[in-house]
């Protein structure tokens, strides 16, 4: 089969006309149960466990996992590993047994309102502004790369499936809100790995097992570890940059503040259920490279197995597109019927990663930007009307930024990058906010403030390649200001851009609330402090169902896979 062209059969086309079918149902049957404000954005804090676990997990699962760390396989081998193993799942642990206590007890509707409770409201804006951007770039992305995979494998014009699928999204997300949302995200995991697993087991199975393709790659694409001591490997990074940026900034920068994922755990029945989500969903987060990250590794041995007539396409730049490493092995690979099935998991993955984004921007739009500072005091029914039109807008503004994604040839590059603006500098402020009580909501304000701004210069005196004077994309490449230091991969560039960005915040946000006095007395900061909060007792609960103790069965787990693939 043409790597480059998918010819779908009935059967196909039937698989993928069920789901979509199923997802705008899905919207239609939960909308009886919006009667609310809170139901349409928070799910009235009703949904089991096991749905918010998958919810969590799977809030993640976008676009941005299955292709974007397909395609780091092809570029970085098994140290794209580091993204789960040391950048997902130690956070995910902290989440759950240290901070989900202060989101979930304080009952704030939304991450921004918990600064606004710790700190004041200044802060509360600057992060619901910043994070409000960062949903609809990252939503964006998602929908760039959907369309840009039916543009490629299906012949579909690029712009044309932009708009279905963002029409599609915004049937079931209208109707039914952040529940819809959350109950699509649990059938995306299932048809994820009933769509992938076989593409992994084909594709290993030509290239004779895991040994013959490891011997059509590098010995650096073999190791997670081995290769960190110098930036000698494929992601470029020296393991201070991999343990620091990656491990603690941008790990718990997103796990720990992201309301994409938090607001997944919100919805659980009851503060147990919320510190259990991010633990059940650590577990199949463990395993998920070897079903999202080899695939790009299968790729390049491909490549170089003789006669297979395989390839990366291009991307609009002239350059290897790595995020078309999954599409190009699924025409290469896959036989009718299973075909449909992973052109299906696909589009869940993009279409649940847009609505992800869009009932976190929405939530945040309606109750952190515009029932704080544009109309207060409301009836219930006017903000429900305006968490819909924040829905609409969310949308419209997640297109615009899908044509700035098409100048990137690795999504999670792209995605690395944003987060890196947004989420490492605030992780800074929540640590303080959570572990400090002396924080001051100048101090938070300012340093978040100063954190965003460093990472904004970071990036204009930064590249991760020289770039010439006929460079297409210097301002998503980065030094526009000059490119005073030069990055060995974007991957790098990003990882030290957090943690200049986290550095700067945290150092600013102390020196200013030690020069400025306290707004919040020890009692209002009761359950938003961690010395100040009485702590939580769990003797209801058998031992093998405590969050710490299955934290610590979990990270053993992640120790373990960290060893084998040394």
């Amino acid at each position: 089969m043409d790597t480059n062209t998918i010819n779908l059969t009935a059967l196909d086309y039937s698989i993928l006309g069920i789901y979509i079918i199923v997802v705008i149902g899905i919207g239609f049957v939960l909308k009886h149960q919006m009667k609310s404000a809170s139901d349409f954005l928070l799910s009235g804090r009703s949904i089991p466990v096991w749905v918010t676990g998958l919810a969590f997990l799977s809030a993640n699962l976008g676009a941005q996992e299955v292709i974007g760390m397909a395609a780091s396989g092809a570029k970085y081998g098994i140290m794209t590993s580091q993204f789960y193993w040391v950048g997902a799942i130690p956070a995910m642990i902290f989440l759950a047994v240290f901070m989900m206590p202060f989101y979930y007890g304080s009952r704030a509707r939304s991450v921004p309102e918990y600064l606004a409770l710790r700190f004041d409201e200044k802060t509360r804006g600057l992060n619901a502004a910043a994070f409000a951007v960062m949903t609809v770039a990252s939503s964006g992305a998602s929908l760039h790369a959907l369309a840009a995979l039916l543009h490629l494998l299906l012949g579909w014009n690029y712009n044309v499936s932009l708009i279905a699928t963002s029409i599609i999204v915004l049937a079931y997300v209208l109707k039914g809100g952040l529940s819809s949302a959350i109950y699509t995200e649990v059938l995306q995991f299932f048809l994820i790995v009933l769509g992938f697993t076989p593409l992994v087991i084909i594709g290993l199975n030509d290239l004779g097992g895991w040994s013959g393709m490891m011997s059509k790659l590098p010995e650096t694409y073999a190791h997670s570890w081995k290769y960190v001591g110098t930036t000698n490997n494929p992601m470029g990074v020296e393991w201070f940059a991999l343990v620091f940026g990656l491990g603690f900034v941008l790990s718990f920068g997103y796990w720990c503040t992201d309301f994409l994922v938090i607001q997944r755990a919100m919805a659980a029945k009851n503060m147990g259920d919320a510190r259990r989500t991010p633990i059940i969903a650590a577990f199949p987060k463990m395993l998920f490279p070897f079903i999202v990250i080899v695939p790009g590794m299968i790729a390049l041995a491909l490549m170089e197995k003789a006669g297979s007539g395989f390839s990366i396409p291009l991307g609009v730049t002239g350059q290897t597109d790595y995020n078309l490493v999954i599409p190009s092995l699924i025409a290469h690979y896959l036989p009718t019927g299973l075909l449909g099935l992973a052109m299906t998991a696909l589009m869940a993955s993009f279409m649940s990663g847009m609505a992800g984004n869009v009932t976190a921007f929405n939530t945040v739009w309606t109750y952190d930007i515009y029932q704080s500072y544009i109309a207060s005091g409301k009836s219930d029914s006017h903000y429900m009307w305006m968490a819909k039109f924040a829905t609409v807008g969310g949308i419209i503004i997640s297109i615009g930024f899908a044509y700035v994604a098409k100048n990137v040839d690795n999504i999670m590059d792209f995605l690395q990058l944003v987060f890196g603006f947004v989420n490492a500098p605030v992780f800074a402020t929540f640590l303080l906010g959570m572990f400090w009580k002396r924080a001051t909501g100048h101090g938070a304000f300012f340093g978040l403030l100063c954190g965003t701004l460093a990472a904004v210069i970071f990036h204009g005196i930064s590249s991760p390649m020289p770039i010439t004077a006929g460079e297409a994309v210097p301002w998503i490449k980065g030094a526009w200001l000059g490119a005073h230091f030069t990055f060995t991969s974007s991957m790098a560039q990003n990882f030290w851009l957090a943690i200049v960005a986290w550095s700067v915040c945290l150092v600013m946000t102390i020196s200013i609330s030690l020069a400025t006095k306290r707004t919040r007395t020890d009692e209002e900061l009761k359950g938003l402090v961690f010395s100040l909060t009485p702590k939580i007792k769990e003797t209801d609960e058998p031992v093998w169902m405590r969050p710490a103790v299955l934290g610590i069965i979990v990270l053993a787990f992640a120790m373990v896979l960290n060893i084998i693939f040394w």
